[in-house]
């Protein structure tokens, strides 16, 4: 019998590789994003795990946490931590709480220099998830040495930087551009990803936040 040829299409691949048009195989868990939509086109299907997600916006504050949501209300859940790192404006615990995050288990931290606290959080490993936004210049070497430390993180871990930034190169092996698509609606655009490329948005109905007026008035 003659011994297979190595022009034969392969039925195994490594879990680090993956066809040119295929998604990408973690070998890591994933945590599912909350929107079926785009878990269809996250490699794995869902946020990665061990790894720095990329989120690029124009400003802070335009929908990422309501993005983020269901994935940080799962890992509350499960008793682990949430890490919020440099947020642009105070935290209302009014609006995550609806958002379906466990307060007791969100833990703010502000300051000028957020890099090294991002840095040994990650590399602890004792985080559930981790959102921190960037300065507006972050180094290379920084954002090599965030990847490294993500490595030692089981669960998912965002940062939130300017959309200038995407012209800059990142180790970060999942970046996505997030743009208003109407009052509570998100356009995700998939910059990198370990796949294809993805031509159109990905457009997401994200959860309302409701002030406590508004919902006395509709629970009235």
């Amino acid at each position: 019998m003659s011994p297979p040829s190595i022009l034969q299409p392969l039925e195994h691949l490594h879990p680090a590789l993956w066809r040119a048009h295929q998604l990408g195989r973690g070998r890591e868990a994933v945590q599912p994003s909350g929107y079926a939509a785009l878990d269809a086109e996250l490699p794995g299907g869902g946020w990665p795990q061990r790894a720095i997600t990329e989120l690029l916006l124009t400003d802070a504050g335009r929908g990422e946490m309501r993005l983020l949501a269901p994935a940080l209300g799962r890992v509350g859940a499960t008793g682990r931590g949430v890490l919020l790192l440099g947020p642009p404006a105070e935290p209302c615990a009014e609006a995550l709480a609806q958002l379906g995050l466990v307060l007791g288990r969100c833990v703010v931290i502000r300051g000028d220099d957020l890099l090294w606290p991002l840095e040994q959080a990650l590399r602890s490993g004792q985080v559930g998830a981790v959102v921190a936004w960037a300065p507006a210049r972050l180094k290379g070497e920084a954002l090599r040495r965030l990847q490294l430390a993500a490595q030692s993180h089981e669960g998912p871990a965002f940062l939130v930087r300017a959309e200038s930034a995407a012209a800059q190169p990142s180790p970060a092996p999942l970046r996505l551009a997030l743009a208003g698509a109407g009052p509570d609606a998100l356009a995700v655009r998939i910059l990198k990803r370990r796949g294809p490329a993805l031509e159109q948005a990905v457009l997401l109905a994200l959860p309302p936040v409701l002030s406590r007026s508004a919902r006395q008035r509709a629970l009235t």
